[in-house]
């Protein structure tokens, strides 16, 4: 018996099977796989592995990955100040990780940093505000007296400068926004004004053991403190500028983890 001849057309249509077979997840690991494989603490991506990972992410939908605005973590039952963050867990190593945040209306992610990492985020929908800061380079910091009139206590503030740099709602769909170790708004703050997921891409992740533990921040304006505004770089306006003060987590913030039920994900 003969063998049967195979056409380029059919050979073609095979090949496009194939690639379908493998979804936008395991693309998106698969390429933080690659984009991070030679980096770590501090170390930046090259700008063209930057740009191919945001583009797997601006392609990525909220249906890709399993979530929907009416998924029951968004009912937000408490009038707390915090309602309740749910975070599903897709995958991390040593080089990356990768989650996702589900935000119900009002949800609040507080002011918090990166150390050392470079961060990917992409709104999969909902409208987000999004406050973001830099430390100022050998910007100044201060320690002033502090007192707690309810307690009777008196204490101190040390605090950092810090500039502004995002200061917007955004609306998906919208493209991935990037921060660096030192740039592009390391410290931020997501305030859901829906019912908002947001994809997230730590290159490395948090690693108490490693000292990338995410610290908390409370601003004072520029004006707080009796220090001269010559300090400001560049004679930049005032209000473009901030302290931040490290505190602890605030008080009634819980983040908890829930089962990702999407496409899954093969960590070769």
């Amino acid at each position: 018996m003969g063998m049967e001849k195979v056409s380029s057309g059919d050979r073609n249509k095979k090949k496009r099977l194939r690639q379908k077979k493998v979804s936008a997840v395991q693309k998106l690991y698969d390429t933080c796989r690659d984009v991070f494989a030679d980096c770590g603490p501090g170390i930046v991506p090259s700008l063209e592995a930057i740009e191919h990972l945001k583009d797997v992410l601006n392609r990525i939908t909220a249906s890709d990955v399993g979530v929907w605005p009416n998924l029951p973590y968004f009912k937000v039952k408490e009038t707390t100040r915090y309602p309740k963050i749910t975070y599903l867990h897709l995958a991390d190593c040593d080089k990356f990780s990768i989650g996702i945040f589900l935000l119900p209306p009002s949800g609040v992610l507080p002011l918090h940093n990166h150390p050392q990492m470079t961060v990917f985020s992409k709104l999969l929908f909902g409208t987000m505000h999004i406050e973001a800061y830099d430390w100022v380079d050998g910007g100044a910091s201060i320690s002033t007296p502090k007192v707690d009139a309810s307690k009777g206590e008196v204490g101190s503030v040390s605090a950092r400068l810090a500039k502004l740099k995002v200061n917007s709602a955004f609306t998906a769909p919208c493209n991935t926004s990037i921060l660096y170790p030192t740039d592009g708004g390391n410290m931020h703050c997501f305030t859901a004004i829906t019912s908002c997921a947001v994809l997230d891409v730590l290159g490395p992740p948090y690693c108490d053991p490693e000292g990338r533990h995410c610290q908390y921040y409370q601003t004072h304006p520029f004006t707080s403190f009796p220090v001269d505004d010559k300090k400001l770089p560049n004679d930049e306006k005032i209000e473009n500028y901030t302290w931040l003060e490290e505190i602890d987590k605030p008080a009634g913030l819980s983040v908890v983890g829930a089962m990702y039920n999407g496409p899954k994900i093969i960590e070769k």
